[in-house]
Formats: C-alpha cells, sequence, structure tokens
C-alpha cells in the first residue's frame, strides 16, 4: 500500500514537471481561454448540496466532504492537463490561501466567541417578540457582522420557539434579515462591503448612502413576516399549542467577556485596510507589502502583511474565547462545531469549483453592456445569491469602474458613479439571501435549527420562499430607488 501512494506521489511530481505551463498573451485572462462548460462542476456542487440531503440525507451527513473533493477534482485534474501545472498552482493558492483560509477564519472566530455569550430569561416566542428580535438582529448585523449577529441571536430565537409548532419560517425571516440584509451598513457587515472599503470606498460611506434602501427593504420585510407570523401563531393555538406565561426570569445576558473578543475581531478586520494604506506597508509602487506564495504569467499571489495580521488576531481571538468562557455557557447554549463543520467542508468545495465561474465573469462582465443601476442590481445580486458575493462584487465594482465616470467615489480600479455602487453594493449584500449558498451564515443558522429538531426547507423549497417573497420587495426597490 506504501509502494503504491510513494508511485501516485512520483507520478504527480513527473506530472507537474512535464505538463506544459500556459502562457497566456498580454492582456489575456483565464476566463478569455475558458469553455462556458467549466462550470460543470459547480453547477454539479450546487446540485449535491440540493439533491443528496433529500435522496440520501444520512449518506449525505458522512460524505459532505467527499463530495466536495469529488466535484473540485472534475475541476481540476481536466484543468491541470489543459493549463498546466503552474496556472493550477496559482489558482489553488489565490483560492484556497488567500480566500477561503481568512473566510473560514473569520467565521470560526465569530462562531466561536457569539457561542460564548448566553441570553438568560424568560422569552416567550410570540409575534411581537419574534419581531423585536429579528429587528434588533438586523441593526446588530451591521455592527458586528452578519454571522456575529446571527449567531449571537439564533439559539436564543430558537429557544423562544421551542413550544411552537410553526417555527420554520421566523428562522427563514432570519437568514433573510439578519444574515444577509442586516450587514449593509458598514464594511463589517458583510465581506463585499469590506472588500470595498480597502479599494477606496469611504468607511461610513455606506451608512449615508444605503440607509434608505436598507431601512425600506426592512420594514417591508418585517411587516410580511408579522402577517406570517401572527396567522401561524394563532393557528398554533388553535391546535392546542400551550403558550409558556411571560414573566418569568428577567432576561439577562451571561459571558460578557466575550463582547471585548468581538470588538478585537472587528478591530482585526479593520486594521487591514488602515494598515494596507500605511506607508510602512506598502512598495515604491503603491502596492502592499506582504509573502509572495507563488508567481506565474506575471501575476503573484501574495499573503499581504495586513491581512496576516489580521488573521493572526482572529486566531488570538479564538483562542481567548476558548479559553477563557466558562464551559457551562457553551453547554448551556448547546454549543457544538457541527454547523461550523459543515461550512468548512462544503465551502472549499464551492471555493475550487466556482474559479472558472469568476473568471469567466472577470473576462466578459466589462463586455455585457451594463450601464444602468437596475441592471448593476440584479447582475450583482443573481449571481452573489449563487456564487461568493465578495468576488462577484469585486467583478461588478471592477465594470463599474471601468465605464469612465468623471464623478462619484474614486477607488484604487478606478471612479464609480455613486448610483452604480450603490446598486452593486446593495445587490451583492441583499441578494446573498436568495440561496443557502449565498451567504456562510445561511448555512450555519440551518445547521443550528436542524439541530434542534427544527424541519427547514430543502435548498429548492427554501428557494421557493426566498423568490416568493424578496424578488417581489427587490423589485419594489428596483421601481422607487433604482429607475
Amino acid at each position: 500500500m506504501k509502494h503504491k501512494k510513494l508511485m501516485s506521489l512520483l507520478t504527480l511530481v513527473v506530472l507537474a514537471v512535464f505538463v506544459p505551463t500556459a502562457a497566456f498573451a498580454e492582456g489575456d485572462m483565464l476566463g478569455d481561454h475558458l469553455p462556458v462548460w467549466s462550470i460543470i462542476p459547480f453547477v454539479g456542487m450546487l446540485l449535491s448540496i440540493a439533491i443528496f440531503p433529500l435522496v440520501k440525507p444520512h449518506w449525505w451527513e458522512k460524505n459532505q466532504l467527499w463530495v466536495a473533493l469529488f466535484w473540485s477534482a472534475v475541476f481540476i485534474v481536466p484543468f491541470f492537463f489543459v493549463f498546466g501545472a503552474h496556472e493550477t498552482i496559482y489558482e489553488l493558492i489565490h483560492t484556497i490561501v488567500l480566500d477561503y483560509v481568512p473566510f473560514l477564519l473569520l467565521l470560526i472566530a465569530l462562531y466561536a466567541v457569539a457561542g460564548g455569550i448566553v441570553i438568560k430569561g424568560s422569552i416567550v416566542g410570540t409575534p411581537k417578540v419574534n419581531l423585536v428580535i429579528l429587528a434588533i438582529g438586523t441593526v446588530l448585523a451591521s455592527i458586528i457582522g452578519t454571522t456575529g449577529a446571527a449567531m449571537v441571536l439564533i439559539r436564543p430565537l430558537i429557544r423562544a420557539n421551542e413550544w411552537r409548532k410553526r417555527k420554520m419560517h421566523t428562522i427563514i425571516f432570519f437568514i433573510f434579515l439578519v444574515c444577509n440584509i442586516g450587514g449593509s451598513l458598514t464594511p463589517v457587515g458583510d465581506p463585499p462591503l469590506f472588500m470595498g472599503y480597502l479599494r477606496g470606498v469611504p468607511f461610513f460611506w455606506c451608512l449615508t448612502h444605503l440607509w434608505p434602501i436598507y431601512l425600506f427593504t426592512s420594514v417591508v420585510l418585517l411587516v410580511i413576516y408579522y402577517l406570517v407570523e401572527n396567522s401561524r401563531y394563532k393557528k398554533d393555538l388553535a391546535e392546542g399549542a400551550v403558550q409558556p406565561q411571560a414573566g418569568g426570569d428577567k432576561i439577562k445576558v451571561d459571558g460578557l467577556i466575550n463582547i471585548a473578543f468581538i470588538v478585537l475581531i472587528l478591530i482585526g478586520t479593520v486594521s487591514s485596510g488602515v494598515l494596507a494604506g500605511m506607508d510602512m506597508f506598502q512598495n515604491a509602487d503603491g502596492s502592499v507589502k506582504g509573502i509572495t506564495l507563488f508567481t506565474h504569467n506575471g501575476e503573484s499571489a501574495i499573503a499581504t502583511y495586513p491581512n496576516i495580521i489580521k488573521d493572526i488576531i482572529y486566531l488570538i481571538a479564538i483562542f481567548l474565547t476558548m479559553k477563557f468562557t466558562k464551559k457551562s455557557l457553551r453547554e448551556e447554549n448547546n454549543f457544538n462545531w457541527g454547523a461550523m463543520e459543515e461550512v468548512a467542508k462544503l465551502f472549499i468545495g464551492i471555493f475550487i469549483t466556482m474559479i472558472p465561474a469568476l473568471a469567466l465573469l472577470k473576462a466578459n462582465g466589462a463586455s455585457l453592456g451594463l450601464h444602468s443601476e437596475w441592471q448593476f442590481f440584479w447582475s450583482t445580486g443573481i449571481l452573489s445569491g449563487f456564487l461568493d458575493n465578495t468576488p462577484t462584487y469585486l467583478v461588478f465594482l471592477t465594470t463599474a469602474g471601468s465605464l469612465g465616470a468623471t464623478t462619484g467615489i474614486a477607488t484604487s480600479i478606478g471612479m464609480v458613479e455613486v448610483p452604480l455602487l450603490i446598486a452593486v453594493s446593495a445587490g451583492a449584500v441583499f441578494m446573498g439571501a436568495l440561496s443557502y449558498i449565498g451567504n456562510a451564515p445561511n448555512f450555519m443558522v440551518r445547521s443550528i435549527a436542524e439541530e434542534h429538531d427544527i424541519k427547514m426547507p430543502s435548498f429548492f423549497g427554501y428557494m421557493k420562499w426566498s423568490f416568493g417573497i424578496l424578488v417581489p420587495v427587490f423589485l419594489l426597490v428596483t421601481i422607487i430607488f433604482m429607475l
């Protein structure tokens, strides 16, 4: 067995040496050389997430990582033979080391810290109480991020509704509002906005320009939720559900030491943008200093020093919360790593298989004929619902910056007109709610809900809710704010 493994490794080494390396003409991008059907592994990954939990649920729970690795291999192996070892290594380093690992570290940090905060007391899941929790979460998401707000509030919300028969809809609206739309007011709220901040969009720009759309969308969805919730609440009572008596133990928050760790995470997140703009972290050409991991065709995969410092701060926050949070608090929260493990397993496959999809989009984004606000809003949004919304945001931000605007927001990728930047920002953040994979907290909240025996809809079942409710609301947003 060891002999066979050694021979396989040597074979790969030989292939890496002798398979020719792709050389692109000056100005060419990877997406210029990829056929449309190269997105098949990504589609296969999405269909696996959608179908296997329905037809083989127990098998799926045990084999999620293997499915992700299978579809990754379906992409990587042909790509290796067509484009060569260097291009393959460059793309994988860029995707895994520079994108996936920092993405996962931030999620783990917020998940671990929020899991140590326990909201205690007598909270009874009535329409008014649930509405207040969703509203608080929608505000909190822009302060501590969508993942942080979701992890702090999802367990108290579930406990408050334990007596209810119908509670799936509450979790779905929680995903809409807390996991997505709520994060639209600051760069800390959602990763796409943070990427804009790193490229020159002022920190408070989102707050001053997106608040009307944020407020309108949030209020409309909260009203819709209340109408749906009130109807289902009455049905629960009519069918004999016994509502607990209110006025028991006072509401209090324990594990407050974790607030300091959340602040530490926020400092780490913001510091990467601040440090990148300081002279001591910049080269003579204005690029950010860092460690070059790999270079190919004149492009380098660089782990910048500000980002390394940021990731170290995340690791410190994880260590501190696990060290100083009482185990009893995590037990009260029913804290475990199950939801985080599922995200880690599935998103490694999503990140790798979406390489060709993003490359095609990057190469052809400027030729899509986009010029108006509504076009940028829907193009960015629909793709953000099924691709990672951060690179999708960057592609359309770049497209907007290539239109030759003379006024607007000066970014490192060009001048961007304010209406187009609003459209790209809102589309990326809002429409992450269209599918479970649109934003990582969506998946985490669904997993935690299922751990508490709340039957959540399937991949397509969720999309019936999201398209049925969100698309009409987003059409209203388009008519009122973008036409």
